[in-house]
């Protein structure tokens, strides 16, 4: 029989602190959102789905979730195939430069990175406008398609690719038929942390949305300001869900793949 050591002991003890400490606003949130209290109580004196229904009976909120909707789809649908052909150009040529610049996203801080956007909308009318929000978004999600493209690229043998091409293909065939089927699944990943980031972005949408063209993540900071209801407690707990299974299913992809 195995004994457990103090040090490891102590390792579990702090990694199950920090899972508590990082679920626990879910779990305070959770219950909240089937409060039959008119406003955020905790705990719940008890238990309504009045919330959500008010959520889905909302033509505003409803307008705002279609808006997030059809930005982050758009954004997978643009940001994936670009991060998949930046990763590969990345992985061809080595060249580190690109790649730290591709990455800039998610080293420099959100505001300002929002703030510049907001400067340069502003001089090309692209403020308050569905392009302007979902070219903002592409340029926050490549970042993760390309990191997935690219772990899944140093697992692949570039030798089957070249076999390929010494067979008669030329580069952009050989890559559709012998590279892509073999790193689908860091595809598929890196497009769904794209369609999260989009989803979850807030900074960036309160400086450069308005009007029609405003995404949940806006819209709930606005009525956190006005007025604090359940209702957001509602919206928050239906997209942290959709997140948790979005990641669920890219942990799952990635699995497969490797």
């Amino acid at each position: 029989m195995t004994r457990t050591s103090p040090a490891r002991m102590v390792l579990y003890v702090i990694s199950a602190l920090v899972l508590v400490y990082l679920i626990l606003p879910v779990l305070i949130i959770a219950p909240i959102s089937f409060s039959s209290a008119r406003f955020l109580t905790f705990p719940p004196p008890s238990f309504s789905l009045r919330w959500y229904q008010q959520y889905f009976a909302n033509p505003a909120w409803m307008q705002a979730t279609r808006v997030t909707l059809t930005v982050a789809f758009f954004t997978v649908l643009i940001a994936t195939p670009c991060g998949v052909a930046a990763a590969y150009a990345i992985s061809q040529s080595k060249l580190r430069i690109i790649h730290m610049a591709l990455l800039l996203p998610l080293v420099v801080p959100i505001i300002i990175t929002a703030v510049g956007i907001f400067f340069v909308y502003a001089k090309v009318g692209l403020v308050a406008t569905m392009p302007g929000l979902v070219l903002a978004n592409v340029m926050l999600g490549l970042p993760y398609v390309v990191i997935s493209v690219l772990a899944g690229l140093q697992s692949f043998d570039p030798a089957q690719e070249m076999v390929a091409r010494s067979l008669g293909m030329n580069r952009l065939r050989s890559f559709f038929a012998v590279t892509l089927p073999q790193i689908k699944s860091s595809v598929v990943a890196g497009g769904i942390f794209a369609f999260i980031s989009a989803m979850d972005e807030t900074i960036v949408a309160l400086f450069i949305s308005g009007g029609q063209y405003q995404p949940l993540t806006k819209r709930m900071f606005t009525a956190l300001r006005d007025e604090i209801d359940p209702t957001i407690a509602a919206i928050s707990t239906l997209m942290t869900v959709a997140s948790f299974m979005l990641v669920l299913l890219a942990s799952t992809r990635g699995k497969r793949g490797g």
